[in-house]
Parts: structure tokens; sequence; C-alpha cells
């Protein structure tokens, strides 16, 4: 039996870049929500009851964020020419971006004013899922 699903397992081709698969589509999120943040004004800090310094470094953090996935993950395909010049620059610009998503989200759940940490679990699926993806790549960084 062990020998069967070793030979099963050793059939099944290894993807190693499906890391795209949760890279894309964090990093399409927070550029849009980036985007429809634009123009930045004090009149839509107002709206969410924020300061326009924070909803300045939030709207840019969140497209700087989505950018910085895309373009940290194209030095992990090593399809950059300046990998070879700085191998670990494409890691930081990935870990960075994901401490970003993690920070910018963790602010969104504080702003909603959850009454408990079950509610937002069980009830801000969404927001979860974002912070969980950039946790993921703020500790993983392109070691993926």
């Amino acid at each position: 039996m062990d020998m069967l699903l070793k030979r099963i397992s050793m059939k099944i081709p290894e993807f190693c870049m499906s890391h795209w698969l949760l890279r894309i589509p964090l990093a399409i999120i927070f550029i849009q929500q980036g985007l429809s943040k634009f123009p930045v004004t004090a009149e839509d800090a107002e709206a969410f009851e924020l300061p326009y310094l924070v909803w300045w470094f939030v709207s840019y953090g969140e497209l700087g964020a989505g950018i910085g996935l895309l373009v940290g993950g194209l030095f992990a395909a090593k399809l950059a020419s300046i990998q070879k010049i700085v191998p670990e620059l494409g890691d930081m610009v990935t870990r960075f971006s994901g401490i970003t998503i993690c920070s910018i989200t963790t602010g969104v759940i504080w702003i909603s004013q959850p009454e408990s940490l079950i509610d937002v679990i069980l009830y801000d699926n969404l927001h979860v899922f974002l912070w969980v993806g950039g946790l993921f790549f703020a500790l993983r960084g392109n070691r993926t």
C-alpha cells in the first residue's frame, strides 16, 4: 500500500509556479481598490472618518502592494535581468508587499469595529482571506 501511494505521488507533476494562483488575484484586488480611491481627496477621507494622511497612505499602499506582488513574482520567475545583480530584491519586494497588505487589511477590519474576533472570522471572510494572503507572502517571500 505504501509503495502504491509513493508511485502515485511520484507521477503527480510538481507545479512550482503555483504561487501565481494566489499572487495574481490578491494583486488584482489591491490594485483595483487602490485605483478606486484616485484622485485622493480629503472629502473621501472624511467620509471614512480618517485623516487625509492616512487615506493617502492607504490609497498608495494598496496600489503599491498590488504592483509589488506582481513585480516581486517576476523576480521569482527569474525573468528579470536585474535579478542577477540583486537576487534578494524580488524577495524583499514580495515580503514588503505582503506586510503592507496585512497592515492595510488590519486597519480595514479595525475601522469596521467588530464586536469580537469571532465576528471577524465568521462574517468578514474577504478581509480575513486578504490578511492571510498578505501574511503568506510576508512570511514566505519568493520562497514559495
